[in-house]
């Protein structure tokens, strides 16, 4: 537990004071409130619910250690966040660790139809290529007009995805409770889900729960930083571990 508590360590501020600056206590009214964030509840002010950011602080940690594990063995993660204060920092993620992500409507059928889903990347960067390429313009105007509108479909839905080429090993949710559907085909799946769940959300259906704020883009941001932090660590000990086998062979 030591190694997991001493994970996030800031000279400057600790991660309490880090997670209260970006606003992550906040929860929701006891109304709506899940029985499973009930242990995560420090009190109530104004009628929200506030979190106890010393136990916040510790799931961080250990979704953390989690993700970083991921990172050595250098698994593909997918980022999902569909709502409006999610995007940017799904998108953000996803691209800076070339990874794909679902910053939109979640579409049913990706993990556990993946086949189906394979098909339609496909085919985006098929007539993609070949509209770069020029080879639309054998096609009539009304042709090609249809043909954009399919490839702007298509990007709307599966944009972010093109660089699924298998089935990812860690899904990295925010509000899990609006992704349910993400989240059911992954347990159907058996792949991990790290989320960073409101106090409305079941923490049960969630391997690695980060109970906080799951509404407010700074809190979104701060903590997708932090687990795309923990993956960049683990991908360079990949590395380290790599070159060190590489020099011993020599």
């Amino acid at each position: 537990m030591e190694k997991v508590n001493n994970i996030l360590k800031n000279d400057k501020d600790s991660v309490v004071d880090a997670l209260f600056s970006v606003g992550a206590h906040f929860g929701f009214i006891k109304s709506r409130r899940h029985p499973s964030a009930k242990p995560f509840i420090f009190g109530t002010k104004n009628k929200i619910e506030i979190f106890d950011l010393e136990k916040t602080s510790q799931e961080l940690a250990k979704a953390f250690e989690f993700v970083e594990s991921k990172g050595k063995e250098g698994a593909p993660v997918l980022f999902v966040g569909g709502k409006s204060e999610a995007r940017e920092a799904t998108i953000k993620a996803g691209k800076e660790l070339q990874m794909p992500y679902v910053a939109g409507r979640w579409i049913g059928g990706t993990l556990t139809n993946f086949t189906e889903i394979k098909k339609r990347i496909i085919r985006l960067e098929e007539l993609t290529s070949q509209r770069e390429r020029g080879e639309l313009a054998k096609y009539t105007k009304k042709e090609r007009l249809l043909i954009d509108r399919e490839i702007e479909k298509l990007q709307l839905h599966f944009g972010g995805v093109t660089n699924l080429k298998s089935l990812p090993k860690l899904l990295i949710i925010i509000d899990p409770k609006k992704e349910n559907i993400a989240v059911s085909e992954a347990r159907k799946m058996n792949i991990p889900v790290v989320a960073l769940a409101g106090s409305d959300s079941n923490l049960y259906e969630v391997d690695y729960p980060i109970p906080g704020n799951d509404a407010s883009r700074q809190s979104i941001s701060f903590i997708v930083e932090k687990l795309v932090e923990a993956y960049k660590k683990g991908l360079a000990l990949k590395a380290d571990k790599e070159q060190n086998d590489i020099n011993r062979t020599d």
